[in-house]
């Protein structure tokens, strides 16, 4: 089993920063794919970025304004949020996935966080 737990939402205006962060426990293979996904009030949740021995995956939704990067040591993933915008807000979910490899899909996530809100005012 992974827990997951999320930690760093908050309220930010339009334009501002934010970094989430996600601790990871339990059986943690370092070689586990950490993802991060949204979920807006009457939404789908769809996926942000994930990263996998040093390799980065960022939605184009998001692209140029979101990265993620990697503590294995410390089994932390952070996204670093800029320029955020009031379409940005939606609870943010840490996952991980079963197996190896850098992943978008949703169906690959085999383990998930409780989420942490992130709203952006316009």
């Amino acid at each position: 089993q992974v827990q997951l737990a999320e930690s760093g939402g908050g309220l930010v205006q339009t334009g501002a920063s934010l970094r989430l962060s996600c601790a990871a426990s339990g059986r943690t293979p370092s070689n586990n794919c950490l993802g991060w996904f949204r979920q807006a009030p009457g939404k789908e949740r769809e996926f942000v970025a994930a990263i996998w021995s040093g390799a980065s995956s960022i939605a184009d939704s998001v692209k140029g304004r979101f990265t993620i990067s990697r503590d294995n040591a410390k089994n932390l993933v952070y996204p670093q949020m800029s320029s955020m915008k009031p379409e940005d807000t939606a609870v943010y979910y840490c996952a991980a996935t079963r197996g190896i490899g850098l992943r978008s899909s949703i169906t690959l996530y085999g383990y998930w966080g409780q989420g942490t809100q992130a709203t952006v005012s316009s």
